[in-house]
């Protein structure tokens, strides 16, 4: 599946939660994360893509949790003592969903000024990296991927995320 969202925004200045998948690092806008957790266990939810991982049950709530590596089409790899569950509320069309997404490692808070982002590359228009929508300047040599969480989901996949936590 790809996804069936365009991103029609572009990144601000602003604080982003920076976190790696394999060699990249990517950015969330801070206010989209509600906590983070270490892996925890997680309840495979049949009939459900790969990338769905499962749901937790975080203090009483069930949450589901979406595997990025996966989702990203990157191959799987043991879960380490630095893999984390980010829990991100996501809102599209009048509808909020609070889910967990698998990354391997959380990295640090940065605070990015407008003149350190960059607007997305254009990566051809039935590319599934609609979801990023901007890069991030953080010294010379690195940058970091900024992505709209509400968009790494097309509007099917939220449906089936949705159906894992009911």
């Amino acid at each position: 599946m790809t996804t069936e969202v365009t991103a029609t925004r572009t990144a601000h200045a602003g604080k982003f939660l920076s976190f790696s998948i394999g060699e990249e690092e990517y950015g969330l806008e801070i206010l989209k994360v509600q906590e983070i957790n270490g892996m925890m266990p997680i309840t495979r939810v049949p009939r459900t893509p790969e990338w769905v991982r499962g749901v937790i049950n975080l203090r009483g709530r069930v949450i589901p949790v979406v595997d990025l590596r996966l989702k990203f089409g990157l191959e799987s790899i043991p879960d380490t003592e630095r893999t984390c569950i980010i829990v991100v509320q996501l809102s599209r069309d009048d509808r909020t969903l609070v889910m967990g997404i698998v990354v391997d490692e959380v990295s640090e808070v940065l605070n990015l000024v407008d003149e350190q982002i960059e607007p997305a590359p254009n990566l051809g228009s039935d590319t599934a990296a609609d979801f990023v929508i901007g890069v991030g300047k953080v010294d010379e040599q690195g940058f970091v991927l900024l992505l709209d969480i509400d968009a790494v989901l097309g509007s099917e996949e939220i449906e089936v995320v949705a159906a894992a936590s009911v």
